[in-house]
């Protein structure tokens, strides 16, 4: 899996947005904003190729988590990232 081109995290007035760029990508209906871990883990991923399982890792290695919580956390983002077209497997 990996974050589509197009697509940059930014820091907006202290929130955490999906920026489009390209005219392909721009939808104006919806704002994607990203909790703390999320755009941790977009800010690990960003620019390469990773598994679920790497992601599962990166939130155990960085925060107090169960591993069970912590999988079942990032397969609800991964699911939502893939439903807003923002990566490719």
């Amino acid at each position: 899996m990996k974050i589509k081109n197009g697509f940059e995290l930014r820091d907006v007035c202290g929130e955490h947005i999906i920026i489009a760029h390209g005219v392909e990508n721009i939808d104006f209906t919806k704002v994607i904003t990203l909790n703390e871990s999320a755009a941790f883990i977009w800010n690990q991923v960003e620019g390469k190729t990773f598994t679920e399982d790497e992601v599962v890792r990166m939130l155990l290695d960085e925060y107090d988590v169960e591993e069970a919580q912590a999988r079942a956390d990032v397969k609800q983002l991964l699911a939502s990232w893939e439903k807003a077209g923002l990566v490719e497997i």
